[in-house]
Formats: structure tokens, sequence, C-alpha cells
């Protein structure tokens, strides 16, 4: 499996994911103000706006706040001059980790990202050192509890979907970015139960990583992503299922 979609997984079991709202909010109004900025406040016309509001709603964000953070985006309000990087390494076991940020600090935010790095035994590798062995793809993941998996690959196939697997209880379904909202939106409207989208970067293909060298790996992609400045974290790292459990209680 891609290291996203497993570290994903990890979370969900661990209840890392959000586990801290004023880091998630934090995160979330940032995607907000840049997409707002990149492609104007309308998400009607804005789809990264429009992915954006609904990861804030996701965190329970109040719409006070999510409107608050378009008017920054759009010049409004005043608001703190952002920056996307894209940082790139290698993390134990030599998986390449892929790293999306925004900040308003570049050298307090990578030097941050290079200290998590150091500790786990991982280095910050040079720009398109990694980038190259990841597509990007719109990855929609549905309670696989919910209907049976013929049913939800016609559904999926029908919606428009790229690709469609089984993770143990979810099903993952996978778009090209340019048709992502449209195959959202007619799985929601065939009461698909969603219960994460996004735009990610996808490995093309995986390494198997084991050992202190898997429990290490988890280690910084928890760090990374619990710093306020980083957005998203991707890797394609891929660990046996019982190793998981081990590494992951």
């Amino acid at each position: 499996m891609a290291g996203h979609s497993k570290w994903k997984q990890i979370k969900r079991k661990k209840a890392v994911a959000d586990s801290k709202r004023a880091s998630s909010w934090t995160k979330a109004i940032r995607e907000i103000t840049v997409a707002a900025r990149a492609g104007g406040g309308d998400p009607g016309g804005n789809p990264r706006l429009r992915t954006a509001i609904d990861a804030a709603r996701a965190v329970n964000m109040p719409n006070e706040n999510i409107e608050r953070a378009v008017k920054k985006g759009t010049g409004e309000l005043e608001g703190a001059a952002l920056e996307e990087i894209v940082y790139e390494g290698y993390g134990p076991g030599g998986a390449a980790i892929l790293i999306e940020a925004t900040t308003d600090n570049p050298n307090r935010t990578v030097a941050e990202v290079r200290h998590a790095f150091s500790r786990q035994g991982g280095n910050l590798g040079a720009s398109n050192s990694v980038a190259w062995m990841f597509d990007r793809k719109g990855q929609i993941v549905i309670d696989a509890s919910a209907l049976d998996e013929d049913r939800a690959l016609e559904l999926a196939l029908e919606a428009g979907a790229e690709d469609f697997s089984r993770d143990g209880d979810q099903y993952l379904v996978s778009t090209t970015p340019a048709t992502f909202h449209a195959v959202q939106d007619a799985l929601k409207a065939k009461g698909m139960p969603i219960e994460s989208a996004e735009l990610a970067q996808v490995p093309k293909s995986t390494v198997k990583i084991e050992g202190k060298a898997a429990e290490h790996m988890l280690k910084l992609m928890e760090t990374l992503e619990e710093l306020d400045d980083v957005s998203k974290v991707f890797s394609n790292f891929d660990i046996d299922v019982s190793q998981m459990a081990e590494v992951s209680t």
C-alpha cells in the first residue's frame, strides 16, 4: 500500500489526526487564506478554496473563522504574508518524504523541519530530490462497512473514478486533480459515506521498512505533521500489517 494512505490508517488507529484542534485550525486557516489569494474568494469558482473550506469544516471550524481567513486571502482584511514551500527528504530506511508547508517565516520553518529529520535519522534533501517519485491525485476515503465492495466499485466507476481499492475497513477512490470535485459530488449524491477527501501526492512505488527504521519513520511523520507551518506530509514507505500494529500502539 502507498505510504500516504498507510500513514492515514495509522493516524486513525492512534487518534493522532486532528488531535490538537488549535494546530488543525491554524493549518486550515492558512490554506484557506492562500487558496483565496491564489484563486479568489468564491469557492464555487475556486476548487482549491472549496477543498480548504471542506477541510476546515471537518475539524469543526466556525464559519466566522472561515470567512475571516477568506477575506485575509482576498485582501479585504489585513493578514501576514504567507509563502508556500515544498520540502523534500529521506526518512529512516530510505523512504521518500514530501512536505507541503505554508509559512510567514521560511527560516523558522526550514529549521524546524531539518531538526525533525535529524532527530529521527532522516535527511532533508534538495529541490526535486524526491518530488519526481509522486503523482498528484484526488483521494476519497469511504467507510467500507456501509456497502458491499462490488457495489462500491460500481458506484465509484460510474462517478468517474480513476482507480478503486480496499484497505481494511476503508475504500480508497482515486481521481485526477481535474475530476476530484466532480467525483466527490457524484459519490455524495449516491449516498456514499465519505470519511475524507483531499488532493494528495501519491507515491509511484513504495519502499519497505522494518524494525527500528519503521518506528523512527512513524515518529518523524508525526513530528512533521505537528509543526504549525506544515500543511501535509506524504511518503512512499510500506510497513507490514503486523509491524504497523506493533509500532502504532
